[in-house]
Order: C-alpha cells, then sequence, then structure tokens
C-alpha cells in the first residue's frame, strides 16, 4: 500500500504541478481578487522555484558531503542502489539517466580495489511490476563492460529504499558478516538511504554522488536569471523530504 501510495502522490511533489493547479484555479473562479490572488502566487512560486542560488542552497543543506577516495577505506562490498537505467527492449539496449554517476563512481572505486564485491540492489520500479528488473541487466551490461561476474551480486526484490534495506540484509549476513560495506546512491538520497540501513541494523560507510549543490557563486545568472532545470530539480529534494517523512511515520527510519 505505501509502494502505490508514494506512486500516486508523486506528482504532487513538483513545483510545476504546484504553479499549474494555481493558473487552473484561475479559470474556474469569478472571483476577480481570488483570480489575481492566484496569478501572484504563481508567479512567485515560479521565481522562488527557479533560482539556482536559491535552490543549491537548500540542496547543500539536505545532501550528504562527499569524500575524497583516500578517506574511503578498503571494503569488502559495496552496494549499489540502482534506478539509474532502464531497459529498451525493441532495441535491447540499456539506457541511463541523470543518475548514473552513482554506477560510474561504483565501477571507478571497484577498479580502485576500494571495493572488491559489488551488491546491485534494485527490483521493479513500477506499480504493475511489468518493468524489467534493474539489477539484472544492470548485472549484464557490467559484465560486458568486462566485469567479472562472481563479483556482481544482485538483490532483486526490493522496489523502495525501504526495501533495500530489509532485502539486503540476509545477504550481507550470508556473504560479508563482519565486512565494511560501502552504501553508493545520490547524495540527496543517501541521508534516507543510510537512516533505512541503520534502522534494520546494517552498518554502512556512506559515499556520495551525482551532487547537486555546489560552491556559493555571485554570478548574475546564478543569482538572478530563471532557470527551467533548476524548477523541476527541485521535485527531486521535495521527494527526499516527503519521502523520509512518510518513512519516519511508517517507522522505516
Amino acid at each position: 500500500m505505501f509502494f502505490l501510495l508514494s506512486k500516486f502522490f508523486h506528482f504532487l511533489l513538483s513545483p510545476v504541478s504546484w504553479i499549474f493547479l494555481f493558473l487552473l484555479f484561475t479559470l474556474f473562479s469569478k472571483n476577480h481578487l481570488i483570480r489575481k490572488r492566484f496569478i501572484t502566487a504563481a508567479f512567485f512560486l515560479l521565481l522562488f522555484f527557479s533560482n539556482t542560488f536559491i535552490f543549491d542552497r537548500f540542496m547543500q543543506a539536505w545532501e550528504i558531503k562527499a569524500i575524497p577516495d583516500e578517506a574511503v577505506p578498503a571494503c569488502t562490498a559495496g552496494i549499489l542502489l540502482t534506478g539509474m537505467a532502464t531497459y529498451d527492449p525493441q532495441i535491447d539496449r540499456i539506457e541511463f539517466n541523470d543518475r548514473t554517476d552513482r554506477l560510474m563512481q561504483a565501477i571507478r572505486l571497484y577498479k580502485q580495489q576500494k571495493i572488491k564485491k559489488l551488491i546491485l540492489c534494485g527490483g521493479p520500479v513500477t506499480i504493475s511490476g511489468s518493468d524489467t528488473l534493474d539489477a539484472l541487466k544492470l548485472k549484464k551490461f557490467l559484465i560486458s563492460l568486462g566485469l567479472p561476474e562472481n563479483d556482481l551480486i544482485l538483490e532483486m526484490q526490493s522496489r523502495n529504499t525501504h526495501e533495500n534495506a530489509v532485502f539486503i540484509k540476509p545477504v550481507l549476513t550470508q556473504n560479508f558478516l563482519g565486512g565494511k560495506i560501502l552504501l553508493i546512491t545520490s547524495a540527496a538520497h543517501l541521508k534516507r538511504a543510510g537512516a533505512c540501513f541503520h534502522k534494520e541494523g546494517i552498518p554502512v560507510l556512506l559515499y556520495s554522488t551525482d551532487r547537486y549543490s555546489g560552491p556559493v557563486k555571485y554570478d548574475f545568472d546564478y543569482l538572478f536569471i530563471p532557470s527551467s532545470a533548476t524548477l523541476f530539480n527541485w521535485e527531486k529534494l521535495i521527494h527526499e523530504w516527503v519521502g523520509i517523512t512518510g518513512y519516519f511515520i511508517m517507522g522505516y527510519v
């Protein structure tokens, strides 16, 4: 049920949806003053959520800070939370999205021998469960790049971050008891993911990837020019805020 609700209300987490709803209300309101207020609210929401400087400050406060490679100890395994790829059966090819940095960093850490085994964690991400399992296709892709199959371990049941931790625990207990484990995912997602693993009694070291926040800049366009990309990026941060609140209520963190 929690999985279904999270998918159903996903569209409400976007400032674009809020702006659209305010503008939609103006079409149905006959009161001139109320219509004016709706338009004004939509305008200020657009200005606020399209400002890159504001977004970066909020994201910087939320994201788990990245650490340099020399600070990463040698680990028995690295857990890579998937969700960075989809499979197109028409062309028989796996295609990647904007979260691919977590995969690239995981491969790099493996090549540097910072992690001995790579655990690919993630199952169906659609409500029907009809999509191709993310981790399975990703494993085949990594094998095609030259990574040995024996060093790639799959967990293909989990549909969300809470289930990532629940279903990976038996794998770790059976194969990596007492070893150091590195959790690799997006910087914005890492706070919720780390809390889920901690709740399940799984000690993990946190490794941030694909960060959105950067150093503070005072360029004119960075401070004042609206950015459509920033407007849509807010959805990722709000998703994490709502996600960790919901997980707290459900007792997942």
